[in-house]
């Protein structure tokens, strides 16, 4: 079947899965490309599936469908959207699409809080999307929350979904902790999901991460620690008597990590947590 005879939405997604099939990449991106241009939902498309394919949308499911199977465009960057958290985000080229592990960060920092004296105040680290600064305040209302990038392009990002959620977050634009140090503001709980993977990795990536998601939130440097130790060097002067730190890491990074945090604040114990596929994916230390 070629790609353009096809008549029925049934035969679209049989045309769409094979193509993709040959092209090495998950067949499921055809349903999802075909939810986002039939504007239905999946429950829909399954009953739908005998119904005539609407012209109006054939040429830019085809465009879509050859674009994540030749070139490796992320399905994110075609609709324009991602779920965090049973949330949808708005996604581009300038922000790293979000990650279900991120979503355990999340509920790692809930947990920490948990029982905590109000009022909290939580600083989003290279926030991007804005994804981890918005859930905790729409899961938290109660928070007063921060959040930094360096990037202009993902501050408006960040902003949009936060006005998407009707959650108000504080966007600072600045590296790292420097918007907080100099505008004196002491926080609670510093939580990030920093650039981590080693440069030496760079050419062992998909090449959908590679070619797609900004290099500013994916390289850590060499060793892929120099986040780490910029924000773990400047949390001093953010502290407060006791405050969380919360990293996303990457899964043979825990110890390196926590020696760093070891290191700058000596009574401390860090304490490394693993995701759901049982990979070290978080650290945790009171300072």
């Amino acid at each position: 079947m070629s790609s353009m005879n096809f008549e029925t939405i049934r035969e679209a997604r049989q045309w769409a899965s094979l193509f993709l099939e040959q092209h090495h990449r998950e067949k499921q991106v055809a349903d999802l490309l075909l939810m986002h241009h039939l504007k239905i939902s999946r429950a829909r498309l399954l009953a739908d599936l005998r119904d005539p394919f609407p012209d109006g949308a054939r040429d830019d499911f085809i465009r879509d469908i050859k674009a994540h199977a030749l070139k490796g465009v992320p399905v994110q960057h075609l609709t324009g959207e991602e779920m965090f958290y049973g949330r949808p985000f708005k996604v581009n080229n300038q922000v790293l699409v979000p990650r279900q592990e991120t979503e355990e960060l999340v509920e790692g920092v809930l947990d920490e809080i948990n029982g905590l004296k109000e009022p909290i105040t939580v600083v989003d680290v290279g926030t991007g999307s804005g994804i981890i600064a918005i859930t905790l305040k729409k899961e938290r209302p109660d928070l007063t929350v921060y959040a930094t990038d360096i990037s202009e392009g993902a501050l408006k990002i960040a902003r949009e979904n936060a006005d998407r959620h009707r959650a108000e977050v504080h966007f600072l634009k600045g590296d790292f902790l420097i918007p907080l140090i100099e505008g004196n503001i002491k926080a609670d709980v510093i939580v990030s999901n920093p650039p981590y993977i080693p440069l030496y990795e760079k050419d062992e990536l998909q090449d959908v991460v590679r070619n797609y998601d900004p290099h500013l939130a994916l390289f850590g440097g060499e060793d892929g620690l120099d986040a780490y130790r910029a924000i773990v060097k400047q949390a001093g002067y953010v502290q407060k008597d006791r405050t969380c730190l919360a990293f996303e890491i990457g899964h043979q990074q825990g110890k390196d990590v926590s020696d760093l945090i070891f290191r700058q604040f000596p009574g401390s114990s860090p304490e490394i947590k693993q995701d759901i596929n049982g990979k070290e994916r978080m650290v945790f230390c009171w300072i």
